[in-house]
């Protein structure tokens, strides 16, 4: 039985959208199975971002996030071929709930009184 996943990915800030795609598309790979030839459904790139805290001496990261369907015994497989993977810094898998990938939100700006809420 397939289940979906989702799964967020930061990469190395230094590599380019090409490079991030071509190790997207490698590890996506390893999903693939006969009943399953196109496991991955959709993937939005949120581009390079400051890190909150440094991560393994790195100060910026390009985030994917990716949502596919699988069976749960393939990810055994894939989930160690991500932490062996150099380029990906920190990876979260979660089960799909059925939301769909929401957009990166930019920062609150405070207004002028600073309390951010916007009430004059």
């Amino acid at each position: 039985m397939t289940r979906r996943y989702e799964i967020v990915y930061i990469f190395d800030g230094a590599l380019s959208e090409e490079q991030v795609t071509g190790h997207l598309t490698r590890l996506h790979a390893l999903l693939a199975a006969p009943d399953n030839l196109e496991p991955v459904t959709q993937v939005s790139h949120w581009g390079k971002r400051q890190l909150a805290f440094r991560i393994k001496r790195h100060d910026t990261g390009y985030y994917a996030v990716v949502q596919f369907k699988t069976k749960p015994t393939q990810l055994v497989e894939f989930e160690r071929a991500v932490k062996l993977e150099e380029s990906v810094i920190r990876h979260m898998l979660v089960e799909n709930e059925g939301e769909a990938p929401r957009a990166p939100v930019a920062a609150r700006t405070t207004d002028d009184n600073g309390d951010g809420d916007g009430d004059e």
